[in-house]
């Protein structure tokens, strides 16, 4: 079948019949190298495909955890601009994510454990228009219930919002270490290192980046001054916050963080998606004329007497008015709602006196009744207190007037208990309006249950400021949460007759500025010269606010939306009334017109009335640190003197051309005007003049 050749390697090795023959022998020697080479090299081949495999699935893991301009780590994540830097970053200091767990689906990265367990964590990018990029962040315990904290970095950029406080700077100024603590509405007067009453989810930065807290979240504030954090936590845990009925008590911390061209424009955008705004302008003479309010003046000693006094004094002295504010201790006790017959003989008598001179008067009200209050037991028995977790009795507080119920304005009958008692008021004397004190959550006790359950305790806060809608056209607020549809007018806490940052002259403007961030525009910058508290006054004679002080107070506040007297210039001397009529000739014909015009646009925009100079500056870091100056729309800055014993300041002219209140034009900007002259009489205050085309 097969033919063998001759000579053949094949013949040979068939003729010579051995099985070990030596050629066989040498030809497996030979091979064996080969062998263990061609091992060797598919081992390595075999090495360099796994490498390869590794290094394609960490791209892909890499190119996972990415979203947009966003990289998401197990410990945290970090937004960058469109050159790189990061301007954003969040450290996750509670937990770390699995990433092994993490998934892309488009524009969402999400991920289903942590390393103590499973969780429902998700970042999604949304873009909402061509110049903002928003990321909405979510992470859910779903198996563990103790507290979730992320700490946001301040990366050396500047911050702003948040919540009015005792101690006011702008920006934001971290000091000292703080754990979280429950984010609700406090009286700072009284508590200075709670948060005020005025506050909201809110914060904003000079690298154009902005987060919102969502309002489902347990929130807890803290912050570090070494690690330059603020600290976001959210717990159920030794916590006033409660889940929704029928939710599990897993707590979750989700959010919203927004990047934006600049920090104009990312407010702006914050501001019209997430802010309601208000429905209509407060009156217009309360914005031209001053208030004038009893309370510094005569505290609870108020009458009848004073009050006519009071009224013929300020027409005496030539000055107008908006409306006569009487403040504490009208009624005979607390929770009522008719004069004291003692102080207040003939009200009806005083109040068509007051009418005839032109005067339309106010009343301070409030949401606590008084157990020995005529009204108190008819609360009970209607059940319109907050009362104890029970449900079963009246849950007693303590206020700075004494100790009582607090209305459920959750309910609907107390609610219409308490307007229709200020109704038939304010029918009865032709009361203009109402000073609605208090209403921060810190008033409610420490355990509470409510008809309508409140996760959120500030949720009470809304509630409360909502019972000045009817009577919103003068009405007087000092505590607002997700509010700024009451068209009232928010008064900052009260301040002491002192010069510093605490509750004093120099805190004004940074308050200012931060609620008007916060979406509150109709600012009330409180009484000109403070509450003249005896022990928390400035130096002055008979516990007068030292002279000089009250008078760079009214120079300030002629600057704001709307004046509020209460100690008169007249108290002082004829310098300071006629330093008074300047100033408030001044606000009614140049600062009047302005706010106007800019609060008829707030209804359109939420923009601030009162601005920071950045808004006009948004590449200018000197201006993002300026608290002592602010801006009345986009061409009136104003920097009035707020230290003692001077009559000059440094001023800022941010780039642009400037005509002062004297006649100067300043064109070679930006630039620091050292010790520019402030007589005692004067402030200093700039137009923004726009460039002409020759």
């Amino acid at each position: 079948m097969y033919q063998i050749v001759p000579g053949t390697p094949v013949e040979q090795h068939f003729t010579e019949g051995s099985h070990g023959s030596p050629f066989k022998k040498k030809r497996s020697s030979e091979r064996r190298p080969l062998v263990i080479s061609g091992v060797l090299g598919c081992v390595l081949g075999l090495a360099a495909v796994i490498a390869w495999c590794y290094y394609y699935m960490s791209l892909r893991k890499a190119q996972l955890l990415k979203n947009e301009s966003l990289d998401l780590r197990k410990d945290g994540f970090v937004i960058h601009n469109q050159g790189g830097t990061v301007i954003f970053t969040m450290t996750f200091r509670s937990d770390n994510l699995d990433l092994d767990s993490c998934s892309k689906e488009k524009n969402i990265l999400s991920c289903t454990r942590s390393y103590s367990g499973n969780l429902n964590f998700f970042i999604e990018t949304v873009r909402s228009k061509d110049t903002v990029m928003c990321y909405r962040v979510r992470w859910e315990e779903l198996q563990n219930n103790h507290s979730i904290e992320h700490a946001m970095a301040y990366n050396g950029s500047h911050w702003y919002g948040g919540a009015e406080t005792a101690e006011q700077h702008w920006p934001i100024k971290i000091q000292g270490e703080q754990d979280p603590q429950p984010f609700v509405t406090s009286d700072v007067y009284s508590n200075r290192k709670a948060f005020g009453g005025i506050l909201e989810r809110y914060w904003l930065s000079s690298n154009a980046t902005a987060i919102k807290i969502n309002d489902s979240v347990p929130f807890h504030l803290g912050w570090s001054e070494k690690d330059r954090t603020l600290r976001f936590e959210a717990r159920y845990q030794n916590s006033p916050f409660r889940p929704a009925a029928g939710q599990r008590a897993f707590p979750e911390l989700s959010y919203r963080v927004c990047v934006g061209a600049n920090v104009a424009s990312i407010h702006k955008y914050m501001v019209r998606r997430y802010f309601p705004k208000p429905i209509k302008v407060p009156s217009s003479e309360v914005f031209a004329k001053p208030v004038w309010s009893t309370w510094a003046l005569y505290k609870t000693a108020v009458s009848q007497e004073k009050l006519l006094r009071y009224a013929t004094d300020i027409t005496k002295h030539g000055f107008n008015c908006s409306h006569l504010e009487l403040d504490d201790r009208y009624t005979s006790d607390y929770g009522e709602f008719d004069f004291d017959p003692q102080k207040f003989p003939n009200a009806s008598g005083m109040f068509e006196k007051l009418r005839k001179k032109q005067f339309k008067v106010t009343l301070w009200t409030h949401p606590f009744i008084n157990y020995d209050s005529i009204n108190f037991g008819v609360a009970v028995e209607k059940g319109l207190f907050v009362r104890e977790p029970s449900g079963e009795l009246p849950a007693l507080v303590r206020w700075w007037n004494g100790v009582g119920g607090i209305l459920d304005f959750t309910n609907p009958e107390a609610r219409e208990w308490f307007s229709s008692h200020l109704s038939t008021l304010k029918a009865r004397y032709q009361v203009a309006s109402f000073k609605f004190d208090a209403g921060e959550t810190s008033y409610l006790p420490r355990h509470f249950s409510t008809l309508m359950p409140l996760s959120d305790p500030s949720s009470f806060t809304r509630h409360y400021a909502e019972m000045a809608l009817p009577f919103s056209d003068r009405a007087e607020l000092r505590v607002g949460y997700q509010s700024q549809n009451v068209s009232c007018f928010y008064r900052i806490i009260d301040r002491d007759s002192v010069w510093g940052y605490e509750l004093g002259l120099k805190s004004i403007i940074p308050t200012v500025l931060t609620i008007s961030i916060l979406g509150y525009q109709f600012v009330l910058p409180d009484m000109i010269g403070g509450n003249a508290y005896p022990n928390r006054t400035a130096e002055g004679k008979d516990a007068l606010p030292d002279r000089e002080l009250y008078i760079r107070w009214l120079e300030l506040s002629a600057f704001m939306p709307v004046m509020q007297f209460s100690i008169p210039p007249w108290a002082y001397d004829k310098e300071v009334v006629e330093i008074a009529q300047k100033f408030t000739e001044l606000h009614e014909t140049l600062v009047t017109p302005r706010v106007l015009e800019l609060a008829n646009e707030v209804l359109k925009t939420g923009d601030p009335i009162i601005r920071p100079l950045w808004w006009i500056a948004n590449d200018d870091e000197v201006a993002y640190k300026i608290d002592s100056q602010f801006m009345i729309g986009d061409d009136l800055m104003v920097a009035p003197v707020l230290e003692p014993g001077k009559q000059e300041r440094d001023i800022y002219l941010p780039a642009g051309q400037w005509r002062s209140y004297k006649g100067e034009h300043f064109d070679k900007t930006p630039v620091y005007l050292t010790d520019y002259p402030v007589d005692l009489n004067e402030i200093a205050y700039f137009t923004w003049v726009p460039l002409i085309d020759t």
